[in-house]
């Protein structure tokens, strides 16, 4: 057997483990799920599943890097069909949200791991940090050219503030129990026009001791403020 065939074939066993572990999480919990149940519904050995995930953390977080990858294409394709700011961030969360609907119960069963930004599962964790990083730069890149002016001292913190604002979107949306979670398809069309509003304001001489606030408000948030 050649290197690539067992390339190939490692991978494949790899994503079945993944896939019967995410199958296992939506109908049983996360916690509900064990190892060698994961490794039964796999048709794999117990020994195996561990080789391939040390535990259901790396299960998740193999999760979260494959949906991250997925999505780069759908989103560079979707931000390619909307113009200025108030689209482009309302597509960016959409498509997110669309992506994770299947797994809406597993991300819902993670919450409270992602309220501790010391767990590993966290969205504000050290091992989520390269997930991370790709989301802003996206906040960054929807921000060029999106026919509003930005203040030149706000601009800097403006990916990180839209990137909270998502997550506040993810959120809610775990607990939206609004028939095909029509009440977030509201918040977010809402929430993304008053974001552009205000960004519009801010940019006025009148808002800037306004502006000043909000920039201590963040620098608070990210622990900068002396």
């Amino acid at each position: 057997m050649t290197a690539a065939k067992i390339t190939s074939k490692s991978e494949e066993t790899g994503r079945r483990i993944l896939d019967a572990a995410l199958e296992l999480f939506r109908e049983e919990g996360f916690d509900g799920a064990t190892m060698r149940d994961i490794a039964a519904k796999a048709g794999v050995a117990t020994g195996a599943a561990y080789y391939y995930y040390p535990s259901k953390d790396a299960i998740v977080l193999a999760f979260y890097e494959l949906s991250c990858q997925e999505m780069q294409p759908i989103i560079e394709a979707a931000l390619a069909r909307c113009g200025g700011l108030e689209a482009r961030l309302r597509e960016l969360i959409r498509v997110k949200l669309e992506y994770f609907a299947r797994n809406r119960a597993v991300l819902r069963g993670l919450v409270k791991n992602g309220a501790d930004p010391n767990h590993p599962l966290s969205p504000f964790s050290s091992e989520t940090k390269s997930i991370r990083e790709i989301d802003l730069a996206w906040f960054q890149k929807i921000l060029i050219d999106c026919g509003v002016r930005i203040p030149r001292d706000l601009e800097p913190y403006l990916p990180e503030v839209l990137w909270l604002f998502q997550m506040g979107v993810i959120y809610f949306w775990l607990a939206d129990e609004s028939r095909g979670q029509s009440r977030t398809a509201r918040l977010l069309e809402l929430g993304a026009k008053t974001i552009t509003g205000l960004l519009k304001l801010s940019g006025l001489p009148l808002t800037r001791p306004l502006r000043k606030v909000a920039l201590e408000l963040i620098e608070i948030v990210k622990g900068e403020a002396q």
